[in-house]
């Protein structure tokens, strides 16, 4: 019953329904012969209706999330779900994003269903630099980049100084900023803690990954080497 429990946790329907594909012939492998429930597991030589499978367990996705939509599953407007297959939102173990990009926030996100791998991806011990374009509201006043480098910087609630960020001016109103950690909005508040507001604000890499040219809206699997990649020293 591998093959069930298989195609179940991966959002091919409960057990039960899956039972029933395999009853009537659906499940092939990938010279068209039918498969049983108790065959031995090889993911890359199964197939659906003739389709191969959705990606095995342990993916790896990067997203080019839009404005206007969260990271939540229980929101009730847009969601980066929405911009998957509807099948992934039923796979077990759950598809996650990796952190969070608020509702207005665009850029690169990256999602999976690996819980070690999520864990060592926003572990402060990983410090993986995180890179925003800001537009802001303002013209910067000068000062902003020893402010942000200064790692004295406290947010409002907080006790505890920020880490030293990078801040590259662009021109007057738009800034890249580089990010060592990840607190609540700590974008939008950095420039707050410093007589701005953020009007637009764009992730545009992740460790050693950027988004290249994948359309806004659009999404793909990671592989080894973009693995590497994200873990690799700057």
């Amino acid at each position: 019953m591998k093959l069930v429990k298989h195609l179940a946790n991966l959002g091919y329907g409960s057990r039960k329904d899956v039972q029933w594909m395999f009853r009537e012939g659906r499940v092939t492998d990938a010279a068209g012969e039918v498969l049983y429930a108790d065959d031995p597991l090889d993911h890359d030589n199964m197939r659906v209706d003739g389709e191969p499978l959705d990606l095995a367990p342990g993916v790896l996705l990067m997203l080019n999330k839009p404005a206007g939509h969260t990271c939540s599953m229980k929101d009730r407007g847009r969601i980066v779900f929405d911009l998957l297959p509807p099948r992934f939102r039923l796979r077990n173990p759950p598809l996650s994003t990796v952190g969070r990009l608020d509702r207005d926030t665009s850029g690169l996100l990256l999602l999976t269903d690996d819980g070690q791998l999520l864990h060592r991806i926003i572990s402060p011990k990983s410090k993986l630099p995180k890179v925003y374009l800001a537009t802001l509201a303002q013209d910067l006043r000068g000062d902003e980049a020893a402010v942000f480098a200064s790692g004295t910087l406290l947010l409002e609630s907080e006790t505890t100084p920020l880490l030293p960020a990078e801040l590259e001016v662009l021109d007057a109103r738009r800034a890249r900023l580089t990010l060592h950690e990840g607190r609540y909005h700590q974008v939008r508040r950095m420039f707050a803690a410093v007589g701005n507001h953020v009007d637009a604000l764009h992730r545009e890499r992740v460790g050693g990954l950027t988004l290249g040219d994948l359309p806004e809206g659009q999404w793909r699997a990671l592989g080894e080497e973009d693995r590497v990649r994200l873990f690799a020293p700057a």
